[in-house]
């Protein structure tokens, strides 16, 4: 028989000065505990919130005593009356600080051990602690807010699909390994040794697959699994919500993830979207902001330098153009309480080399002339400098030449990004972007062949595809991803559905017909049955909640994260298994250092 205890009749966060008189059970875990000597104050608190907790002088001894025992984070039920507080003691901070109830009887439910840390509203341990003691993590104030505005981010997704005709459908967990981008985590078969599945890095194929089977307005929270290294804003596992459509074309797309930020935002944070999000093509990105996922939140555009650059005596930079490459520019501004001294230029210019710079060349503005740097190797020229730039005393212009585009340009998005906030020109709020007319392909130097720059199933834009494998990196794609301050927020497509054009594609990305049977043969078999045109969208949610709740990285609105060593401190996991169970599977582990 299951034993009998005082169970809650309210919650802690729902008392008000309406309900004086009323006889309550509370159930909640000590957050604070006070022995005035005739008085003990205790705050109980559970998810809903706080309610104090008064034991009077005129207590029974039974009652004193247990109250005296309670430590931090015992969880208890307390019967008592509800009562106001006197005016002077009224707790504004609290939504329950106008009341406070009086025990009348105290029942330890559970003890608790030595806190590991303190449970506050901010935890402020080191991470590895609190990913041990997530279980104590998860209570605090900061953590239980963000995994509930998670929780209303998926309903408010969840009503607007429910009422536009979306059938919401599962797809397989273990499925066929195909090679997307990334590792796949295998999963072993015991009933077929040798065999393996693979768990899904998205559920592409499958929701293609429910397009040609009549289910035109497909979407999912899915759960997807990428076996690579984690970092702020990636997980080995993360929650995306799919989408996939037929008969649209890309402006149906945007439309409806327009409208749908619109109706999440306004339903969890109050915050009312414009009614379209700005555009640009991936190459106004790219020279503007030096980066596909531009922070719009501040302006400093990258300018392109080759004009007065082609004029200077500087030898890296004449080599540069030369030989076809790019000198771009970005002008630091003057900025009150910040100087640009050495140290800080070479910190910008340790920003540039991560994305792939030889280094970053500078000349700061004094009395309307060009001084430091490689101001020497532009004699003569600075007013035409000046000018191009828009540069103003004080100000500095930092210039990077690089021979690969991509790399040029990323390499200026990284100050670009470095100087936006230590300069604190980043503005509060939302800004949303689409990039748009990617390249479908790009070069894999170090293979060297072609494959996709999103993924294989994505339709090239209707002018390059009779003439794609001419030259492939020409070739623009009907992609489009969703980008909010600075994070790729979404990325889509219109889809592939006609069978040859799909078989081309496979054959441009090294994947000759016999290979590409082998690993996309299911669903090159049902692109043979009437497949419609068709296209979609996968938004990340934990990017999203993060970005809501203010915070740079994902494990913070993640119930239970994996650390940046893509472990799991609190279960210890991965960990190794029983050798019944490698048996089983007909797996065995090579000790690779044994060997040598």
């Amino acid at each position: 028989m299951e034993e009998a205890f005082m169970q809650r009749t309210v919650t802690c966060g729902s008392l008000r000065a309406s309900d004086e008189g009323k006889t309550v059970i509370l159930n909640g875990w000590v957050a604070r505990n006070r022995d005035h000597g005739a008085l003990h104050f205790i705050n109980l608190r559970d998810r809903y919130g706080v309610t104090q907790v008064v034991v009077d002088d005129d207590a029974s001894e039974e009652l004193e005593k247990t109250a005296r025992s309670l430590k931090m984070e015992y969880c208890i039920a307390v019967k008592g009356t509800v009562r106001k507080r006197p005016d002077e003691m009224i707790n504004p901070d609290m939504v329950t600080g106008e009341i406070e109830v009086k025990a009348e009887e105290i029942e330890i439910l559970s003890e608790c051990a030595t806190l590991p840390f303190m449970i506050e509203d901010e935890n402020n341990a080191r991470e590895d602690l609190r990913l041990k003691y997530r279980f104590l993590d998860l209570r605090t104030k900061g953590m239980q807010d963000r995994i509930r505005l998670r929780h209303e981010v998926v309903k408010a997704i969840r009503e607007f699909f429910y009422k536009t005709d979306f059938y919401e459908i599962e797809t397989p967990t273990l499925v066929k390994s195909t090679p997307e981008g990334a590792r796949d985590f295998l999963v072993p078969s015991r009933i077929y040794p040798g065999k393996f599945f693979a768990l899904p890095q998205s559920p592409q194929l499958y929701k293609q697959i429910l397009m040609v089977s009549g289910f035109d307005k497909y979407f999912q929270i899915a759960r997807c699994y990428r076996d690579e290294d984690p970092r702020g804003d990636r997980q080995l596992e993360f929650t995306q919500l799919d989408i996939e459509m037929s008969f649209v074309k890309r402006d149906d797309v945007l439309l409806l993830i327009e409208n749908l930020m619109k109706e999440v935002f306004r339903k969890v944070v109050n915050v009312d979207l414009p009614s379209h999000f700005r555009r640009l093509s991936y190459q106004e990105a790219m020279e503007k902001y030096g980066s596909d996922k531009p922070d719009l939140r501040f302006g400093l555009e990258i300018g392109d330098a080759s004009t007065f650059a082609s004029k200077s005596t500087f030898n890296a930079f004449l080599d540069t153009l030369k030989e076809g490459g790019y000198v771009r520019y970005i002008v630091a501004p003057k900025t009150e309480g910040h100087d640009y001294t050495r140290k800080y230029l070479a910190e910008l210019e340790s920003a540039a080399k991560i994305y792939g710079a030889h280094g970053l060349a500078w000349m700061k503005v004094e009395n309307g002339k060009l001084n430091g740097g490689v101001s020497k190797f532009f004699a003569g020229l600075d007013e035409e400098v000046l000018n191009a730039t828009g540069a103003k005393d004080g100000d500095v212009i930092l210039i990077v030449a690089q021979k690969d585009f991509k790399k040029c340009c990323n390499s200026l998005g990284a100050v670009r990004n470095r100087l936006g906030n230590d300069l604190k020109l980043i503005r509060p709020g939302y800004e949303f972007c689409w990039i748009i007319d990617f390249p479908l392909f790009e070069y894999n130097e170090d293979e060297g062949h072609w494959e996709a720059a999103h993924h294989m199933f994505s339709m090239p834009q209707a002018e390059y595809i009779d003439t794609m494998e001419e030259d492939p990196g020409k070739v623009k794609g009907d992609l489009y991803d969703l980008v909010l301050n600075g994070y790729e927020l979404a990325s889509g497509s219109i889809r592939i559905h006609d069978i040859e054009l799909q078989k081309r594609v496979f054959r441009i990305c090294n994947f000759p017909d016999d290979v590409a049977q082998e690993r996309f043969g299911f669903l090159l078999d049902c692109f043979k049955y009437g497949p419609p045109p068709h296209g979609g969208i996968a938004p990340g949610i934990d990017r999203l909640c993060m970005i809501l709740a203010g915070e740079s990285s994902i494990k913070e609105v993640i119930a239970f994260p994996k650390n940046t060593a893509a472990l799991s401190p609190m279960d210890d996991s991965p960990s190794f298994v029983e050798q019944k169970q490698l048996d089983e599977l007909h797996l065995a582990i090579v000790d690779d250092k044994k060997d040598e």
